[in-house]
């Protein structure tokens, strides 16, 4: 390979390193992001959050949900893993009596894909 060639591989390579991922959860993530992006908009989680790819409007009542993957902590008291955020998804007084996000109902199946999605933004 030409030295050109190799440089235009290496710029390739670069621009497509910086590209979001293509709807599939990062790897060692369950659950299916796709349906994640939906069921967060059935929820009506957009309502308090502002959420990435997610339309709504800019409120501020829920911290915003962008770089759930790069967090130490879920709702400052349990270590990030997808475990625990399908846990505070489904059941955030449970972690936190005074909570002021209200349990919503999400199924384990709902809960499992809104996590893959915002831990794949």
């Amino acid at each position: 390979m030409s030295a050109r060639g190799a440089a235009v591989l290496l710029a390739v390579l670069a621009l497509l390193a910086g590209c979001k991922r293509d709807g599939r959860p990062a790897p060692g993530l369950q659950g299916d992001p796709q349906r994640g992006r939906i069921a967060l908009t059935q929820y009506a989680c957009h309502a308090c959050h502002v959420i990435p790819g997610v339309a709504g409007s800019e409120v501020y009542v829920g911290r915003p949900l962008e770089g759930l993957a790069k967090r130490k902590f879920i709702a400052g008291k349990l270590p990030a893993s997808q475990a625990n955020l399908v846990l505070w998804i489904r059941n955030p007084q449970a972690i936190d009596p005074e909570t002021a996000m209200p349990a919503m109902g999400v199924s384990e199946r709902d809960a499992l894909d809104i996590s893959a999605y915002l831990l794949s933004q």
